[in-house]
């Protein structure tokens, strides 16, 4: 099989079959280093057609929180007050940069994720098109 880039299902169907043949390739030996190659032109392919998009920031700090086994006011170091937490939770109150910062070294959720909500609105409305 001659290696090529994988757009379409298809492709996709015959690459996987081709990487099943060789997947006991030994590293360095030519199998290999098109094991190599046809795993790195899958991987593309899949972080294109199947994405996953990112949880809303809400959604993912209650993930967190049911996985921990955190309380509301457990929440307060992070977020502060327990009307906050509960406006926060609510979605009545936005995040602010200091609550993000507590949530990303507290609770380890990532940034971006808490970020989202704030993104569009960062810049000012000049840039804002699209």
């Amino acid at each position: 099989m001659k290696p090529k880039l994988v757009k379409n299902e298809a492709d996709h169907k015959i690459t996987l079959a081709r990487i099943e043949e060789i997947f006991n390739a030994k590293l360095g030996s030519p199998e290999g280093d098109e094991l190599e190659l046809l795993v790195t032109l899958v991987e593309l392919y899949e972080e294109k057609a199947y994405r996953i998009n990112l949880p809303d920031p809400i959604t993912a700090i209650r993930f967190r929180m049911e996985q921990q086994g955190l309380k509301a006011k457990d929440m307060v170091p992070y977020i502060g007050s327990a009307p906050k937490v509960s406006e926060v939770l609510s979605g009545k109150r936005r995040l602010s940069l200091t609550m993000i910062r507590n949530l990303v070294s507290g609770l380890d959720i990532p940034a971006e994720v808490l970020l989202q909500e704030l993104g569009a609105k960062l810049l000012p409305r000049r840039f804002n098109h699209a």
